[in-house]
Order: structure tokens, then sequence, then C-alpha cells
């Protein structure tokens, strides 16, 4: 993980609720928000995460 706070067994199964892809960790680093981004090429969607907390909301995921 690169600086979340989600306890690992619970980022394991954490998935797209789009698309349902994994999701891999982005961001945090040099004024970045934290993000969740989906692994699918054709979805990419990238969730913020508040507080540790990953918000996995389609309608305010940000688009790629």
């Amino acid at each position: 993980m690169s600086g979340t706070t989600i306890a690992p067994w619970l980022r394991e199964i954490l998935r797209c609720p789009a698309c349902r892809a994994r999701l891999r960790d982005e961001g945090g680093g040099q004024g970045r928000p934290e993000e969740l981004v989906c692994t699918s090429g054709e979805c990419g969607l990238a969730y913020r995460v508040e507080d540790g907390i990953p918000v996995l909301l389609v309608d305010e995921a940000r688009r790629p």
C-alpha cells in the first residue's frame, strides 16, 4: 500500500463498483489527493480516499 490507511484484509476485497475490477493505490504525494484507481483499461475511474475511507461512489469518481 502506498500510504492508505485501509486495513490490508479490506484492501484485498475492494473492487470498482462500476466494473468490478481491482483497484490500485495512486497519489497521496506532492499535494495530490490519495485515490484508488480502477485497473480496467475500459473503465479507469479514480475514487478519492478521505481520512482513510474510500469514497466508492461512481457519481463522485474522477473520470480518466
